[in-house]
Parts: C-alpha cells; structure tokens; sequence
C-alpha cells in the first residue's frame, strides 16, 4: 500500500512539475511580448502582468511539488554519517537524488522569483537586461520533475 501512494505521489510531483514547466515557458513568452529597447547589456522594458501571473503559477506549482517530494524523502530519513554508510546502495542513491532536487529546487525557485519580479514593477524599468529567467526556471521544474522520478524509483527499490 505505501509503495502505491508513494508512486501516485510521485506522479503527481511529476504532473506539477510538467505544468510549472509549461507555465514558466509560457510566462517568457508572455515577457517577450511587451516593448522593449535593449542596448548591449542594458535593457528598457515594460512590465507584464500575463507574465507575472503566469510566472507566479509556475513557482507556486513548483513549490508544491518540491514539497511533496519532500514528504516522499521523509521517509528515507537518514541523519548521520554513519547511517549513510550502513544504509543499502539504493538508499544513498535516493538521498543523493532528493539532495539534488534541493539544489535544482533552490536554483530554479531563484530564477522563477528573478523574472517574476522583472514583472512586478507598475511602471517600465531599465536596467541589466534579465535573459530568460522564466523559461530556465521551466527547464529545471522539468528537471526537478526527472530528478523526483529517480527518487522514487530508487526508494521503491529500498
């Protein structure tokens, strides 16, 4: 029974993760549409509302399901050094993977929140031009998403 809610939990991470992704690139997309005039590494932008939402919807998406691959990884819990080593091999392969969403998660929450608030502004802004932070930050939900994949395959291995 555990190993299927831990599966249908996993597919929803997944599910999340995909549509943070989606929301992320649609979010740029939206960015994209606005005025701007860009002079080598200085960039004069109007605000989008479209992409604030949509890149809001992506990081709340997305930190949802961090936290519920977080939920999975408690489960696994191992808090020292020595329980690491006496641990199987699949178990330290599954604390590396939720590791890595940690970092992927910090990451891709950081550049979500980056071109969020590029948007967030009433009025126009200039400044150093903000290249494609929604739309990486939609690549590494979809990275977070195969990383919490390869989380539960190795957990349900344990």
């Amino acid at each position: 029974m555990a190993r299927v809610v831990g599966i249908f939990l996993c597919l929803l991470v997944v599910i999340m993760d995909v549509a943070a992704g989606i929301l992320g690139f649609e979010a740029e997309i939206a960015q994209n549409k606005v005025k701007h005039l860009r002079l080598w590494i200085f960039e004069c932008r109007e605000p989008s509302h479209q992409a604030f939402m949509l890149g809001l919807g992506a990081t709340v998406l997305f930190a949802l399901a961090h936290a519920i691959a977080n939920f999975l990884g408690f489960c696994s819990c191992i808090c020292s050094q020595q329980e690491f080593e006496k641990a199987s091999s699949n178990m330290q392969i599954s604390v590396v993977f939720l590791i890595l969403t940690w970092v992927v998660s910090a990451i891709g929450m950081s550049a979500l929140v980056i071109g969020i608030m590029s948007n967030n502004k009433s009025d126009g802004s200039c400044g150093f031009t903000h290249h494609h932070f929604l739309s990486i930050g939609g690549i590494l939900c979809f990275v977070h998403g195969l990383l919490c994949v390869a989380y539960c395959f190795c957990h349900c291995l344990c």
